[in-house]
């Protein structure tokens, strides 16, 4: 069982962001920039493309609202995608607030950002989810 299959099963605590029969999005507690959301889908596969194709379209179609959400959120000139699948061996997808290229760097170190820093992200994105 995957560090994600345990956040899906409420395990281990997350920052949830959104959820449904087949995805959930979270808060990542080490992001690039605040904002930075981990969409899943709740199989365990590995890697994204071996994901089933039914859910590699519905998994778009779930995080555009969030990826909205995120723009409205967040000073950014738009939220970017990206699938990196080395991190956690299960398939997952970022959506970063970004405002170049390089903020899609994940050489860079990640920010330590704090617990209420992670609660207000989360929250500022729920609202714009609602609004």
């Amino acid at each position: 069982m995957t560090i994600f299959s345990k956040i899906i099963a409420g395990e281990i605590p997350s920052y949830k962001i959104a959820e449904n029969e087949k995805f959930f999005a979270f808060l990542d507690i080490f992001p690039l920039v605040k904002g930075h959301v981990l969409v899943i889908p709740k199989i365990e596969v590995d890697k994204f493309f071996d994901v089933p194709d039914e859910y590699l379209s519905e998994l778009l179609v779930f995080a555009k609202p969030i990826a909205h959400a995120i723009e409205k959120a967040f000073p950014c000139n738009r939220c970017g995608l990206e699938v990196v699948g080395l991190e956690v061996p299960h398939a997952h997808v970022h959506l970063i607030p970004i405002n170049s290229p390089d903020d899609l760097n994940f050489t860079r170190h990640k920010q330590k950002i704090s617990a209420e820093e992670l609660k207000e992200s989360q929250q500022k994105i729920l609202a714009a989810l609602q609004g």
